[in-house]
């Protein structure tokens, strides 16, 4: 093999290996599985999809992060540590803490956030 051959193979390696993972941030989320998760959570008592309650719609929380390439990684932060979080009200209390430790779970429930 010849220089030449050997830097167009790296170079079409290098850039499939982009596009998957470029493919892997823009999955789509399952929507049944992401729903079911929110439900058991009892997210529901604070956020709704498309209307503010005792926390921010969904769809106010995907404005927030939409364009923001650690969007999906900030979400699943917030929804595994919770911490303080000020309400509409202007009050505080802890957020609560999504009961999952599976990582996929947790990326697909941040990728249906964002899909509102």
């Amino acid at each position: 093999m010849t220089q030449t051959h050997l830097s167009r193979c790296l170079m079409m390696t290098l850039a499939s290996a982009g596009l998957l993972l470029s493919g892997a941030s823009m999955a789509q989320a399952d929507t049944d599985a992401a729903r079911l998760l929110f439900d058991q959570n009892e997210c529901g008592k604070c956020h709704n999809p498309d209307k503010n309650k005792k926390g921010p719609s969904l769809k106010k929380i995907a404005k927030a992060y939409k364009g923001k390439a650690t969007a999906e990684a900030d979400i699943i932060k917030h929804m595994t540590k919770g911490g303080k979080v000020k309400l509409d009200d202007g009050s505080e209390e802890e957020h609560k803490i999504v009961e999952t430790k599976d990582v996929k779970a947790q990326a697909n429930l941040a990728r249906w956030i964002l899909s509102h």
